[in-house]
């Protein structure tokens, strides 16, 4: 594998609306993130992931961009996003940014320039169709609920967007619009952000002419999963998009990349591959359902050890995955992940020891470093999310109950996410000095940052140990370009693995219950480099790990 400058980095996701308010009006901003840089230099981070701040009607939370050259007001302003760029080099991190273009906002120029004349040229950077006898043009259903499709006004012209409806879907065949978008990701990366993460990108190319597809609900609709299933040419346009711009400039992309081919993994992220890396979903996908979140199947701890070791095996010897355990799109990792009533410090360290050491390029969510967990959202009116009250209506209609169709809703909701980044013990969890546009996570007076610096055993300071380990020039070889072998795979609630590299091999190992278990090395002679409890109780090549203790052993080779 030839070397790249993103290998042995660590990577941390910011929620721009949700990480620091310094003005006062409930809403994160660039100003806040500023303030912050050295408190992610201190942590170990390198690149920085900006969920997007671009101007928006934030119909779906900034995913919906009207304008792509522009920040939005609410954020802050240009030269606030320039000074941003510079501070972050100046303390020798990297900034990329999120590029959604596989749709924009109604509310973009281009968009409103369609609807004045769907026939002329603007109309042709949509999929502006005429409906089939008086309905849709097929029977796509949205990811967010309801058809694909909207009517334009009183006329016959549907136009598609595979999300929100405030999110028409950009017509990828049309080179015009192609170029210009090329030009725009060009101008961002003059302007010396370091790359981006490509937002829902597999969407880009549609089965053309659309024709229906076998309902797959009640509704007579079918997800829009069918389609992307079927469509041909993705990477295609994915190459050129690479050629005509991230090439140029070396630029770090990352893909969020959802049921792609297995045979096209090479051609995302291999030497030659489109992308620089994509996000490990194996583990977020297991147990979803077509039918919604109310016929989801819990994750267990064995599901998600297998779902990891798929995907390391799936792509041993092509390339870096990235790997999480949470996102702004997911629950919080540690209370998906680990079972209910199980969530303690002691087993959020394992959680992230087990995922941080895989191979690959690890990636932070915001609040995840000091283990932030689901809300106890009291009431459906405190959710802002809309693929949530989707969601909620689905379970309803599913004959569940309110209560039962809120606790489904709750449990897997974005929100859990979003919510404000718990800073203090202060007032809304030293976020704003306003009103929070989304309720804190009433555990903050608990839970936060300032309480956690203060406690040597905290989560904040395991995982600064973790990133130190991984960055460490002594061990660096191997967590970043080792072997990725699987062991202890027989046991139940065992997560082990080895890091290979040429003179050392480094086992990573987690109990993932709460009572001990005892395991046989298989040879003597180890260095801890880490634990997350103060002693390992060992007995020639037997250790017994306490419950939910994570160990990082050193042989020799």
């Amino acid at each position: 594998m030839n070397k790249k400058w993103w290998h042995d980095k660590v990577a941390y996701q910011i929620y721009p609306k949700s990480f620091k308010d310094t003005n006062g009006d409930g809403i994160g901003d660039i100003r806040g993130i500023i303030d912050k840089l050295d408190y992610l230099k201190e942590l170990g981070i390198d690149l920085i992931w900006l969920s997007p701040i671009y101007c928006s009607p934030l119909a779906d939370q900034g995913y919906d961009i009207s304008d792509y050259y522009n920040i939005d007001s609410r954020f802050g302003t240009m030269e606030e996003m320039d000074e941003l760029i510079a501070e972050t080099k100046k303390r020798e991190m990297k900034l990329i940014m999120d590029l959604v273009v596989n749709h924009c906002s109604d509310e973009h120029e281009w968009f409103q320039k369609a609807l004045q004349d769907p026939k002329g040229e603007y109309g042709d950077y949509f999929y502006i169709q005429e409906g089939k006898d008086g309905k849709s043009p097929n029977n796509l259903r949205s990811y967010f609920g309801g058809s694909a499709w909207e009517q334009i006004e009183d006329s016959d012209l549907y136009y598609l967007h595979l999300f929100h409806k405030k999110q028409p879907d950009l017509n990828w065949e049309n080179p015009v619009l192609r170029k210009k978008i090329y030009e725009m990701i060009n101008w961002w990366l003059e302007k010396g952000i370091a790359g981006f993460r490509i937002d829902a990108i597999i969407n880009i190319k549609k089965v053309l002419p659309f024709h229906d597809y076998e309902p797959d609900r009640d509704d007579g609709l079918t997800s829009s999963e069918k389609m992307v299933d079927e469509a041909e040419g993705v990477l295609d346009l994915l190459h050129e998009m690479k050629d005509a711009t991230f090439q140029t400039y070396d630029a770090f992309t990352v893909g969020e990349v959802f049921r792609e081919k297995k045979e096209d993994l090479e051609a995302f992220i291999g030497e030659k591959g489109c992308f620089s890396s994509m996000f490990d979903f194996n583990e977020t996908v297991f147990g979803i359902s077509e039918k919604g979140w109310y016929d989801y199947k819990k994750v267990t701890p064995d599901d998600y050890r297998e779902c990891c070791f798929a995907s390391q095996l799936r792509s041993d010897g092509i390339g870096f995955l990235s790997n999480i355990i949470e996102n702004h799109d997911e629950p919080r990792g540690v209370s998906h992940y680990i079972p209910e009533g199980e969530c303690s410090d002691q087993a959020k360290k394992m959680l992230a020891t087990v995922y941080f050491m895989l191979k690959g390029l690890p990636f932070i969510y915001q609040g995840q470093e000091i283990g932030m967990e689901n809300v106890p959202f009291t009431s459906i009116d405190e959710i802002n999310d809309i693929s949530t009250l989707d969601q909620y209506k689905v379970a309803l209609g599913q004959g569940f109950s309110e209560e039962e169709a809120f606790s489904i809703a709750c449990r897997y909701s974005r929100d859990n996410a979003r919510v404000p980044f718990q800073w203090d013990d202060g007032a809304n969890a030293g976020f704003t000095q306003g009103i929070p546009w989304l309720k804190v996570n009433p555990n903050y007076t608990e839970l936060n940052l300032k309480q956690q610096i203060d406690e040597e055993d905290s989560v904040f300071h395991y995982y600064k140990k973790l990133i130190a380990l991984r960055k460490g020039e002594d061990h660096k070889e191997t967590l970043v370009y080792g072997d990725f072998e699987p062991v202890y795979t027989e046991l139940k609630r065992v997560m082990a693995y080895y890091r290979v590299g040429e003179d050392e091999k480094i086992l990573i190992i987690g109990n993932f219950k709460t009572q001990p278990q005892e395991l046989l090395l298989e040879e003597e002679g180890y260095e801890v480099l880490l634990n997350n409890e103060r002693e390992l109780t060992s007995e020639g090549r037997k250790i017994m790990l306490n419950g939910y203790q994570a160990v990082i052993l050193r042989f020799k080779r």
